[in-house]
């Protein structure tokens, strides 16, 4: 993939980081933020649809409480997050309107994403700002959001919004350039281009050390997982850099990008694939496994070796190989329970149609 096909993305998902948006003292920085709704503004203007997923809600409200760093407890979190969304979006309005751009402000959380109903309706919605040409800015909806419903952070949030359009590309602005090898050392190095994610990579990626964020480069490559397999290019550069969207989306050599997987998944396998959290764990033989990933076939009972896991019939579950890596995911067609049994003969326990190679 080069770097010019950028140029013909129409739909884009651009997410926000925390330390992108707020100053040393934890703050919104008016400045900083004003810049970068000029320059999607601009993309805007130029004909892009965007989405904004942005960051920050957390952050606006620690100062607004008298916040020196992120507070520990879930309450006081989420009155933060309560007193910095309605901040942070009256921001934005305010600054979007300067450029006669209208935004809708979209809380979601993973149930609303997870349910096949919601998730559709969540998608319809997007659609429809998007044709009205209105950007939609996203968050979490952190003031009622707990560990069970989290998406764990906004990188996994702005991915599953890019898989859920889908987008043409994700870009996440951050404080850094990008993937960057020797970080903290004497010769960093920003890599240009990462066409597999493996070890090495996410050896590179650390996680953050800052007060206000969640994440770092670990949950940017984790969001990476998501898109490349959806058939959707990542960048990852610095949003404090000046035009940097629009040098990426002239094809420009800025950031580190992600090259997407040829082989696109459908929407509802990409539902299947990103948008749940798993109740159970079927371990496979070697045997099923080749039989899954290069014969398209479904999953049968005698492939099987265990089950773990308390999950329903019509329940996403991980199918793993017996070294414990998750290589598909699937909808279960039986009870934990009754394949535990090991009483199930000549039926498929998992749908070709229902099981998505990861």
């Amino acid at each position: 993939m080069h770097r010019d096909q950028l140029k013909s993305a129409a739909r884009l998902v651009v997410k926000l980081g925390t330390g992108v948006l707020t100053d040393s003292r934890k703050q919104i920085d008016p400045a900083q933020l004003e810049q970068l709704v000029a320059q999607i503004a601009a993309q805007r203007k130029a004909g892009k649809e965007i989405v904004l997923v942005t960051s920050g809600a957390v952050g606006a409200g620690m100062g607004a409480l008298g916040y020196e760093k992120r507070p520990a407890e879930l309450a006081e979190l989420q009155a933060c997050a309560a007193v910095g969304q309605s901040r942070l979006m009256a921001t934005y309005a305010e600054l979007f309107a300067k450029h006669d751009l209208h935004v809708a402000q979209v809380l979601l959380t993973h149930e609303d994403l997870e349910h096949h109903e919601r998730h559709l309706n969540a998608r319809n919605t997007l659609v429809t700002l998007l044709d009205r040409g209105v950007i939609p800015i996203i968050n979490e909806n952190d003031a009622v959001s707990f560990a069970e419903i989290k998406f764990g952070d906004n990188d996994k949030l702005s991915a599953l919004v890019a898989s859920l359009l889908p987008a043409d590309l994700l870009v996440i602005l951050t404080t850094v350039d990008g993937v960057v090898e020797n970080f903290g050392k004497k010769d960093p190095k920003t890599i240009s281009k990462i066409e597999q994610i493996d070890s090495t990579i996410e050896k590179l990626a650390g996680g953050t050390t800052s007060e206000t964020a969640v994440g770092g480069m670990r949950s940017k490559v984790e969001a990476a997982k998501i898109v490349v397999r959806s058939g959707i290019p990542l960048v990852i550069a610095s949003g404090k850099k000046k035009n940097v969207l629009a040098k990426i989306l002239g094809g420009e050599d800025e950031g580190t990008i992600f090259v997407a997987q040829p082989n696109k998944l459908q929407g509802r396998k990409r539902w299947i694939a990103f948008f749940h959290h798993p109740k159970g764990t079927l371990f496979v033989d070697d045997g099923a496994k080749k039989a899954l990933r290069e014969s398209g076939k479904s999953l049968l009972p005698p492939g099987v070796s265990r089950c773990e896991g308390n999950f329903d019939a019509e329940e996403v579950v991980r199918i793993c190989d017996l070294n414990g890596t998750e290589f598909a995911r699937g909808i279960a067609k039986f009870p934990a329970e009754e394949i535990r049994t090991k009483k199930l003969a000549r039926v498929e326990l998992v749908h070709r149609d229902d099981l998505v190679i990861l």
